[in-house]
């Protein structure tokens, strides 16, 4: 079992990188702190592709053992957010079930550890400001679904 110092080191890292993408990293932690989802506004750093629940899921779950980035869940609105790369937009501008949002959209986001009004990391930030591969995405999201050479093979 990892020893929960650990645990804490790796939620702080993610929850800096996630802080130090907003302009206000100081308002960020204030909204944390107070146990509320904190908007970070997209474009710099990511973009926001946005899925329903009942469609990512799926997708999520082929890519579970594949590289992946950040990707937020909130059940109650059947909504899930993958973070991108900024210049994704065009390689997801084909899957139907993804809308990616222009730069400027603001999520509200929990910190990396815990889950605030019901939204909560499938996959968390780590603070190596590693996001989806959109190919791997819209591979997922797609009719035959991704998956890996292993599981391809039988």
């Amino acid at each position: 079992m990892a020893h929960p110092m650990r645990f804490a080191a790796l939620y702080e890292a993610g929850d800096t990188w996630l802080a130090e993408c907003s302009e206000h990293p100081a308002l960020v932690r204030a909204a944390w702190d107070q146990e509320t989802l904190a908007p970070i506004t997209s474009g710099t750093r990511w973009l926001v592709a946005e899925s329903s629940l009942t469609k990512g899921w799926p997708a999520a779950s082929r890519l579970r053992n594949s590289p992946h980035g950040p990707v937020l869940a909130d059940p109650d609105a059947n909504k899930m957010y993958w973070l991108v790369a900024p210049g994704a937009a065009d390689e997801l501008a084909d899957v139907r079930r993804l809308v990616v949002h222009p730069a400027g959209w603001s999520l509200s986001c929990p910190p990396t550890g815990w889950q605030v009004d019901g939204r909560f990391w499938l996959w968390r930030p780590d603070g190596s400001g590693h996001l989806n591969d959109p190919a791997l995405i819209a591979a997922a999201f797609g009719p035959g679904g991704y998956s890996t050479e292993a599981e391809a093979r039988s």
